[in-house]
């Protein structure tokens, strides 16, 4: 079941069970920030609450951030995504968004951010008028899976570190999963446990996850599901 709720004046988050995705809406356009893990009718659930037209860009292609993306011809993406979103059963054409990139809503400008190393194309979304960062998976105080294919863990730490370079332009991170908001602070902790895991120092508890055996690596701030 969904849940919709606006959290800033023309921002919407939907709760799609144990993820989050957004609809942000400007003078002449709209964005959906990917579309849940069990919402094929995101788009339609959408057009009830903004009447512009309406486009679609993903942070990143795991499954549970694509389900309603079959309704669109197309959607942003980083190029580097596309093979796991392909794999994932992904439909359409691909719009490549590169970082530094800005798309305009009208009198709204988003800048995408790449941060690679949760997935290949990982990517964050800078609301730069209402100084809101939009992070997807990759900051967020709840589990960030780093195990299995397409997941790098050196990768993830530049990108957080490259993160924190922007933290004079947002005061405030919706993340897809966890508690929201989540502040800036968050990226510095998350970089540390990365790194204690990255170096071997982490202790973690082996676990059975979705039929996978991995690692948890359970922090106060957060956790991550690593390789055993």
């Amino acid at each position: 079941m969904t849940d919709i709720m606006e959290m800033l004046p023309k921002t919407w988050r939907i709760d799609d069970g144990m993820v989050r995705f957004f609809v942000l809406e400007g003078k002449d356009k709209a964005l959906m920030i990917d579309t849940g893990m069990n919402c094929p009718d995101a788009k339609e659930l959408a057009h009830k609450f903004t009447d512009k037209p309406l486009e679609l860009l993903n942070t990143h292609a795991d499954r549970d951030h694509i389900s309603g993306n079959a309704a669109f011809d197309t959607c942003y993406m980083a190029p580097a995504e596309e093979e796991n979103y392909r794999r994932a059963g992904g439909t359409g054409t691909i719009t490549s968004i590169h970082d530094k990139d800005i798309i305009d809503l009208g009198d709204r400008p988003l800048e995408i951010i790449e941060i690679p190393g949760h997935t290949p194309g990982s990517v964050a979304i800078l609301d730069i008028n209402n100084r809101l960062l939009i992070s997807g998976d990759s900051v967020q105080a709840g589990n960030i899976f780093m195990f299995g294919e397409f997941r790098n863990i050196h990768d993830y730490i530049k990108s957080l570190e490259k993160l924190r370079t922007y933290e004079g332009r947002f005061d405030t991170i919706y993340p897809s999963h966890g508690p929201l908001p989540v502040k800036p602070e968050l990226t510095a902790k998350l970089i540390e446990g990365a790194k204690e895991i990255e170096s071997g120092k982490a202790q973690g508890e082996e676990i059975d996850l979705f039929g996978n055996k991995v690692r948890l690596y359970k922090f106060e701030y957060a956790g991550f599901f690593g390789e055993l």
